[in-house]
């Protein structure tokens, strides 16, 4: 099968959905696809490599309007798109012409549920994105089975879904920390405090206000413990940069921007514990990736992220201050036996979700969207 995959979203420091895209043109060469990974211009060489095995072809202009109209407008019938037998699109959108099969990935339904979570030129464009793409693809991909709910519950006559959970890697995400001390100091960090680490962009749905106004009551009980911020700036964070700056502790608060790839599974594994209290996501990687390295994970019941982690995360209601201040201050008093039971839990949780298993049930929707 000729698989064409559009990589023209994925900004140069990939995350979260970025990081699902990179993982599938890894890993789609080895399983019997001739995969053609669809670059924007300039931006060959990343994805080679990113997938030796694949081929790239730069034709996307860089620039995000013209990306989009480009994709609307002409990709459908170019080359690219003629010679594949499947055109992926996993990133809610698709070419609006053209007669190849199409799969289209949707991470979430926030756009419609939440649309105060994103810009609003944005929302505008993604509802109709989404709701072309639902009945236009020949199959959709669901991150998880809670996005797949909300797409049965909004979108009328859609395309059949197949369901394909994000994985981790668990030979980088594991248990073991031998050399992780050595590795954070080439990055200039030093884990000598407990800290508690947030990994993910900074944009209002993150609840990282919620999770400053927690460390207040945490930090004024225990005078030692710092809390870090990992990742880069999205949208929307004046409300945020305002509180860091009058914060009673801001001393102990510590941003690092975006944290490189082999560095990011010490940290976690350094960290008292990983704290993410977003209110609404498509599957919330960083949860999956701290299980996996036996990190005791607090995150929002009723919310994706409760499917992801099961019964090995603690679970807070999304955007309450007191109930994400006492699992901070809980997990602070935990015994060693109890962080060592919780961070078998947690391992056995995360090898659930293999990257092998999402890239089969992509291989499931490739051979929908031919009617095989």
């Amino acid at each position: 099968m000729k698989l064409a995959l559009d990589t023209s979203a994925v900004p140069n420091q990939p995350a979260g959905a970025g990081r699902y895209v990179v993982e599938l043109a890894r890993r789609l060469p080895s399983r019997g696809l001739d995969t053609t990974l669809v670059s924007r211009l300039g931006d060959e060489e990343r994805w080679r490599e990113y997938s030796p095995q694949a081929h790239v072809l730069a034709r996307v202009p860089n620039a995000r309007a013209a990306r989009l109209l480009y994709e609307a407008t002409r990709l459908g019938t170019s080359d690219v798109a003629r010679a594949a037998d499947v055109w992926h699109g996993p990133h809610y959108t698709m070419p609006r012409r053209g007669s190849t099969p199409s799969v289209v990935t949707i991470h979430d339904m926030t756009f419609f549920t939440n649309p105060e979570w994103h810009e609003r030129a944005k929302v505008a464009f993604f509802r109709r994105a989404i709701s072309y793409a639902a009945v236009h693809a020949r199959a959709i991909v669901s991150v998880s089975q809670y996005t797949a709910r909300l797409i049965d519950e909004l979108l009328e006559g859609h395309a059949p879904v197949v369901v394909a959970p994000l994985g981790v890697d668990l030979e980088r995400f594991k248990l073991d920390a031998a050399g992780d001390e050595d590795n954070l100091r080439r990055h200039g960090l030093h884990t000598e405090v407990d800290y508690f680490l947030f990994v993910g962009t900074f944009e209002p749905r993150k609840g990282i206000d919620v999770l400053l106004d927690a460390f207040t009551t945490v930090a004024e009980e225990h005078p030692n413990v710092e809390l870090w911020l990992a990742g880069q700036h999205g949208w929307g964070v004046a409300e945020v940069e305002g509180r860091l700056a009058t914060h009673r502790a801001a001393a102990r608060i510590r941003r690092l921007g975006f944290v490189p790839d082999d560095a990011l599974a010490p940290l976690l594994r350094g960290s008292r514990a990983a704290v993410y209290p977003s209110r609404g996501e498509g599957f919330g990687l960083p949860v999956l990736e701290a299980l996996a390295c036996g990190v005791p994970v607090v995150t929002s019941r009723d919310t994706v992220m409760e499917e992801v982690a099961g019964p090995a995360a603690i679970l807070t209601t999304a955007g309450s201050v007191p109930d994400l201040s006492r699992a901070m201050l809980e997990l602070l008093e935990q015994s060693p036996e109890e962080r060592a039971l919780a961070a078998r839990r947690g391992r056995e949780r995360a090898e659930v979700f293999t990257w092998a298993r999402c890239v089969d049930q992509h291989l499931v929707a490739y051979h929908l969207a031919r009617g095989e």
